[in-house]
């Protein structure tokens, strides 16, 4: 059964209130309102009047908040685990639960009070209960031919985890389980402190049709007592996990993905129209250290497109513009920044220790040079250009044997033929759209998850709303990237004028 399928059963069993039914029980005193977010989403506000019992805990700890006769509403981020923990409730005895639809995101956008209250609970809350008789294996028959899920909550696994087990808070489980096991008949090893959680967390489990489901009985404890080896990797504190949650929540970025972005270098070529939106979001998302290399100052005609600068720093350099604006969002990152014009002298020392270039320029001089320092250095490039109401963006990859920008353009045009956008004139929204493009593959390329633009170009047309894809073929006579061309220095061409975009 998928999980959609799951949860449509569930929702026809349990009733779902609005935000204005839930505030009018609440008035007659007659409800018990149970939370079962996380505790870092239960941290940040919650209704004054609910308890903290976080889904991953709630056939443990539901009854030290409710008798089974008495009236149950639950309520989480959204409304889906908050059916599940009302589902679940049911299960135990308590005949009479609900759940909040929309759950408490939608309670803040109604303008309904709520509160930050401290959370409490205890990370040893399996000692002294039992579980539901489930299928139990040794911890020395887990072998790596299973998939180890470790349910325990976030906080717990900080002190060490099984060597390759995947981290899903108990409360998450049912959501996120089909990324990691598509399959019914695969096998899965489940583990929590002690061992209840995981067992009950293996009824679930077993509710939505898996065949091989175990619990490693002893749990934690009793695999640290045989010796097993365990893991105990960098964490995110409480701040970063606050701020990343919504990345956290993706399985293909999670908490390592967000590592590696925060342990990424990405050098930004401009700090113009599609530099900006490309260095803002790529700060907003965590990545560590931004290089962003600019000649000029802020102009007032860069306003109309440059979102990075603000018309109290007219005359300021970009780059000091720049990083006081990304600092302001996120004072968490690095940004460097080279107020200097990119040349052949010191592209390579600006260039040293990044893992990616985002090529934001607005000339050929500078996207020659961008492409053939990443070729030669072996740096993926996200290049994005623009013109008046159309623009297009592509992925240059020479680490797995993409075209490189000379494959496109094997000699820069006349100047006569490539005006810049301070002659042609640019619509002041589109360089938003392909630099947020930009943005996108390079997290993306960062995290090695989903499908970069590598030998394809995503042309887009502002006028007409289109999207249109063309495909990108090395080509085999490149002097720079085809099989057995020999690297022949940078080239600048001084009869093309640097221009910002």
């Amino acid at each position: 059964m998928s999980f959609e399928d799951h949860l449509a059963r569930v929702r026809a069993r349990v009733p779902e209130l609005t935000v204005e039914q839930v505030r009018a029980e609440l008035e007659s005193g007659q409800v018990v309102v149970v939370d079962v977010r996380q505790a870092d989403e239960i941290a940040q506000g919650r209704l004054e009047a609910a308890h903290a019992v976080p889904r991953g805990l709630l056939e443990m700890l539901l009854a030290d908040v409710a008798a089974p006769d008495q009236r149950v509403i639950f309520y989480c981020a959204g409304g889906t685990r908050s059916l599940l923990a009302a589902d679940a409730a049911a299960r135990l005895g308590y005949a009479d639960v609900a759940s909040m639809s929309g759950g408490f995101a939608r309670w803040k956008t109604q303008g309904a009070p709520f509160a930050v209250l401290p959370v409490g609970g205890s990370a040893d809350v399996e000692a002294g209960r039992s579980g539901p008789d489930v299928r139990q294996v040794s911890p020395a028959s887990v072998t790596g031919d299973v998939v180890v899920v470790d349910v325990r909550e976030e906080a717990e696994t900080q002190a060490g985890y099984i060597a390759g087990a995947h981290l899903v808070p108990r409360g998450f489980l049912e959501l996120r389980i089909g990324a990691l096991a598509a399959d019914l008949a695969t096998p899965l090893r489940l583990v929590s402190s002690g061992g209840v959680r995981a067992a009950w967390a293996a009824v679930d489990l077993e509710r939505l049709g898996y065949l091989d489901v175990a619990v490693v009985d002893g749990g934690m404890q009793a695999w640290i007592a045989a010796g097993r080896p365990l893991e105990t990797p960098r964490r995110l504190n409480l701040a970063d996990r606050l701020r990343y949650s919504r990345h956290l929540s993706i399985e293909e970025v999670g908490e390592s993905g967000q590592l590696r972005l925060l342990d990424s270098k990405v050098l930004l070529m401009g700090a113009g129209g599609l530099g900006s939106p490309a260095a803002y979001y790529l700060a907003a998302a965590g990545v560590g250290t931004l290089g962003i290399i600019d000649s000029d100052v802020v102009d007032r005609s860069n306003l109309q497109r440059q979102i990075l600068h603000a018309d109290d720093r007219v005359g300021t350099p970009k780059v000091a513009s720049a990083r006081q604006t990304l600092l302001g969002l996120n004072p968490d990152i690095e940004v460097i920044p080279f107020h200097e014009r990119l040349t052949s002298a010191n592209v390579e020392r600006i260039f040293a220790g990044y893992d990616l270039v985002i090529d934001g320029g607005d000339n050929f001089p500078t996207r020659y040079l961008v492409n053939d320092a990443c070729v030669h250095l072996g740096l993926p490039c996200v290049h994005g250009s623009v013109y008046r109401f159309e623009g297009q963006v592509t992925v240059f990859s020479p680490r797995t044997g993409g075209p490189c920008y000379r494959c496109l353009y094997p000699e820069p045009p006349p100047p006569e033929l490539a005006p810049s956008c301070a002659e042609a004139g640019v619509l002041g929204v589109l360089p938003g759209i392909i630099g947020l493009l930009q943005a996108n593959e390079a997290i993306k390329v960062l995290l090695g998850i989903g499908d970069p633009l590598v030998g394809r170009l995503l042309h887009f047309d502002g006028l007409r709303m289109k999207f249109r894809e063309l495909k990108l073929r090395p080509d085999p006579e490149c002097p720079l990237c085809s099989p057995g061309a020999t690297w022949g220095g940078y080239v600048d061409y001084e009869q093309f004028c640097a221009v910002s975009l």
